[in-house]
């Protein structure tokens, strides 16, 4: 299986629930080229891992974070942040 194909549509930000349990989840991410995951909160800690792809993680603490394949940000609950991808980028965020 490859995280690409939970990504069919023809949408900017494209989401896929993969795993789930009573603690937490595991979401596959997919933003196309040159398109942005929208500033939000996380009410909760998660870690965001590139998969493939680059894209910059920007943060209202002024953190500005490239990441490419293997990369990873832990994202910190109730912090503003959003994600631009400059090519297509796949992720997985766990929660």
């Amino acid at each position: 299986m490859n995280l690409k194909n939970n990504h069919s549509e023809n949408k900017a930000v494209q989401t896929q629930l993969l795993f789930s349990t009573t603690e937490g989840k595991v979401i596959s991410l997919q933003i196309a080229a040159g398109e942005q995951l929208k500033e939000h909160l996380s009410k909760v800690p998660a870690l965001l891992v590139c998969v493939s792809g680059n894209a910059i993680y920007k943060d209202e603490k002024e953190a500005v974070i490239n990441l490419k394949s293997g990369d990873y940000v832990n994202i910190e609950p109730d912090v503003k942040h959003r994600i631009d991808a400059i090519e297509e980028s796949n992720f997985l965020l766990i929660k």
